[in-house]
């Protein structure tokens, strides 16, 4: 692993004022990266970056809601006017939700998803692609195990993350020879309270962190994981346990359909 693939490197890193994006930051900021963060707490995130300045880095703190594309394309643009170019995009923004289809009164709640999970990374990367052409950078994409596996009651959820997989799928293929790497994170469940922000039939939070993200991977080793993977310009990052559900999945498929339905049933 190249220690100095960040140092001095300008790297954009969204949802970074919780969870898997707090830790990405800090864990770039001791490899000296210059950090443009967005989320839409600016508290939260002002918070981030003065870590991640005291931890030897250097920050700034764009309050962006990855949703809405004008917020999107000043991101970019305020990170090129601090820093002077992109090397690093890291799509790691997400809402979660929990809700059975057959629930939903509207349609509302699924847009939302959609427009945060996907749109949110389609913004972001179209306005960042041509500065990473030119630096021959990293574009990453956090999906998560609902790209790779259905779960019910999170219909929304696994359609925003497998529409991430074709379109980086694609990109990847199409950026085959520019020298721009991409890299795709699929972590199983990790411990970052998502469960608990997640967004059921009548928009409010859940409010409770389910059970099985409780003794889930800690968001500093899923973080350590990504940056590895994106150092090494590796296509993938997928963790073990997803990596056995994949081979057994075409073997017994209805087993592992059994499986989701007790787990998110």
């Amino acid at each position: 692993m190249m220690e100095d693939a960040f140092l001095r490197k300008s790297v954009i890193v969204t949802g970074a004022s919780l969870g898997i994006g707090r830790q990405i930051a800090l864990q770039l900021a001791s490899q000296g990266a210059h950090l443009a963060l967005a989320a839409r707490s600016e508290q939260e995130l002002s918070r981030v970056a003065s870590l991640c300045r005291e931890r030897g880095g250097e920050a700034v703190a764009i309050t962006t809601d990855v949703s809405d594309e004008a917020q999107c394309k000043a991101l970019i643009e305020r990170t090129v006017v601090e820093y002077g170019r992109i090397d690093s995009l890291i799509n790691n923004a997400g809402l979660g939700m929990w809700a059975r289809f057959d629930e939903l009164s509207s349609l509302s709640l699924l847009e939302t998803v959609m427009r945060v999970n996907f749109w949110g990374s389609v913004y972001c990367t179209h306005y960042a692609l041509p500065h990473l052409r030119a630096t021959k950078g990293r574009l990453v994409v956090v999906v998560s195990g609902g790209g790779k596996f259905p779960a019910p009651g999170l219909c929304g959820y696994g359609a925003s993350k497998h529409a991430l997989v074709g379109l980086f799928d694609s990109l990847r293929i199409e950026l085959e020879g520019s020298g721009v790497s991409v890299t795709a994170a699929y972590p199983a469940w990790v411990a970052t309270g998502m469960s608990g922000r997640a967004l059921r039939a009548d928009g409010k939070p859940t409010g409770e962190v389910t059970a099985h993200e409780k003794g889930a991977m800690s968001p500093e080793v899923c973080a350590r994981l990504i940056i590895r993977a994106a150092t090494e310009r590796r296509r993938e990052m997928i963790s073990a346990k997803l990596r056995f559900g994949l081979v057994m999945a075409p073997i017994v498929p209805h087993l592992v359909d059994g499986i989701a339905a007790r787990m998110f049933g």
